[in-house]
């Protein structure tokens, strides 16, 4: 792993005033208990550290991937010895690794070629060696309820999360659409928006989901440009998110 700090940074990074109002809605809603660090769900991007990758052959592209992909293959499968619910087994696909933590109790697939990266503030992320916008993060709060339908409808939660804490204040957001799936008796809500900076635009997926005491929280996106040729591979990342009890 290798720690990653201009590209990717945490929530807490656009909230300089958390002490204030902002800590001050996750606390009213419950997302952390006293005591506990104060830190928001999800990741987002800085503006000012992401640039557009220099234009070279695809010989040259394939290349890189295949030499920084090799590193993080083998230990993500032999995760897969661990025991997991059949139902996220089944979705296993070609094209996409697996990730288990069986201290926090969570599971997905992310796409062959992402490398993990350490994130202050994050549980785990992964990202693209080459397009910095495509990522997958993520992030747990402790929480004191039970189910995500707690702290209101899919609209309602996606509209509170993007506002407060999956985007920076400067950045302009839309919720394009929200969701609600169960998933072996847990309830999961999945969202996509759009949030624009001033030099670009990134397109992403959120999925959120209460147990085992925390708010989780895995959020994947990619630059809009791009989104034509990603949608259906993060897509299938946020699909395959699911909580087990630990």
């Amino acid at each position: 792993m290798v720690l990653v700090q201009n590209y990717i940074t945490p929530c807490k990074a656009y909230l300089p005033n958390a002490s204030s109002s902002q800590v001050d809605v996750m606390h009213q809603l419950g997302w952390f208990r006293s005591g506990h660090n104060r830190r928001a769900p999800g990741c987002v991007i800085r503006s000012e550290n992401v640039t557009e990758t220099s234009t070279s052959s695809c010989q040259d592209r394939l290349g890189r991937r295949q030499f920084l992909a090799v590193g993080p293959t083998i230990v993500p499968l032999l995760l897969m010895t661990s025991q997991i619910p059949t139902s996220f087994a089944a979705e296993n696909k070609k094209g996409f690794l697996p990730v288990t933590d069986k201290k926090d109790g969570y599971s997905f697939l992310y796409p062959f070629g992402w490398q993990e990266v350490v994130v202050e503030g994050e549980d785990k992320v992964f990202k693209d060696v080459i397009e910095p916008l495509e990522s997958a993060s993520v992030n747990l709060v402790p929480s004191s309820k039970e189910d995500i339908r707690d702290f209101g409808s899919p609209q309602q939660v996606a509209e509170t999360l993007i506002k407060k804490f999956l985007a920076s204040p400067s950045q302009k957001t839309k919720l394009i659409e929200s969701s609600e799936r169960v998933v072996d008796g847990k309830t999961y809500y999945t969202f996509e928006f759009v949030a624009q900076a001033p030099n670009y635009t990134r397109h992403a997926l959120t999925v959120v989901c209460i147990g085992n005491g925390k708010f989780y929280t895995l959020t994947t996106g990619a630059n809009e440009r791009r989104w034509g040729k990603m949608k259906d591979r993060l897509q299938t990342v946020v699909d395959s998110f699911q909580i087990f009890n630990v």
